[in-house]
């Protein structure tokens, strides 16, 4: 996709740059999330030198699990859509990256899941700001009372999903990297472009 002149896979790979830099980690690997984190994760491998490795694989029959009504399914959903390749990850420090944590859900199941075959260490890193507000502008993201960085703190995120650390970028840097102040930001800041729908 090109938004305003700009390629979202060449912003995504600068958000993972920006994060490398900003947030760096002592790591053996980069993973992705597959597929929201991918471009981010190159972007964070080739700033810090790790290697990257497709640590997880997509089931790319199963949707979006943040959006599921019940906490019960979005779990089950996690567990179905996103499986671990243990030869890849076993006895790793891993540096995994997404785009963003709305709930907590996959993040904290990812984290398990990479722990219960082997990983040593799993660092999170997020290419969005934390999420604060929910969007009134179609993108299906929970009450505010749901998205958990409205639950928790960044050290809480951290301890609740169970990273070995966590770390976010920062709105200015996202600025920065998407090229100005063209895009909705409301997500994270609460500042809301059109007041009422």
């Amino acid at each position: 996709s090109v938004m305003f002149g700009h390629s979202a896979y060449e912003i995504r790979k600068r958000c993972g740059r920006l994060l490398a830099e900003q947030i760096p980690a002592e790591a053996d690997l980069v993973v992705p999330v597959p597929d929201s984190g991918i471009a981010a994760a190159l972007g964070y491998a080739h700033a810090s030198g790790l290697p990257f490795e497709l640590g997880i694989v997509r089931n790319h029959y199963v949707g979006r699990t943040f959006i599921r009504p019940a906490q019960d399914i979005r779990d089950f959903g996690v567990k179905v859509k996103l499986n671990p390749v243990k030869s890849v990850i076993k006895g790793k420090r891993l540096v995994v990256v997404d785009d963003s944590i709305v709930r907590g859900t996959t993040c904290r199941q990812i984290v398990h899941m990479l722990k219960e075959i082997g990983a040593k260490e799993v660092h999170m890193r997020i290419a969005s700001p934390p999420i604060f507000f929910p969007c009134r502008y179609g993108i299906d993201v929970p009450s505010k009372d749901d998205l958990i960085a409205n639950r928790f703190p960044p050290d809480g995120i951290q301890n609740y999903i169970d990273a070995d650390s966590l770390g976010f970028i920062s709105l200015e840097d996202l600025i920065n990297a998407v090229g100005g102040s063209n895009y909705c930001y409301a997500c994270f800041s609460g500042d809301y472009p059109l007041k009422e729908l």
